[in-house]
């Protein structure tokens, strides 16, 4: 997979519990601040869309 560029969310300050957030072409990664070694996950923009709609509408 190409580099990717991470960032987390300015809500989480300085904090460590958190997590990274990733694009890469139409991808989206996701891995754990405190594990950044432990694996990453990858779905479509589609799809992480999808669930972060769901997450700010009270859904999940």
């Amino acid at each position: 997979m190409k580099e990717i560029q991470w960032r987390k969310s300015s809500y989480s300050g300085g904090s460590e519990n958190c997590v990274d957030v990733g694009i890469v072409a139409d991808l989206t990664a996701v891995r754990d601040t405190k594990n950044r070694d432990g694996g990453t996950l990858v779905v479509d923009r589609g799809t992480f869309a999808t669930f972060l709609a769901a997450v700010k509408s009270d859904r999940l």
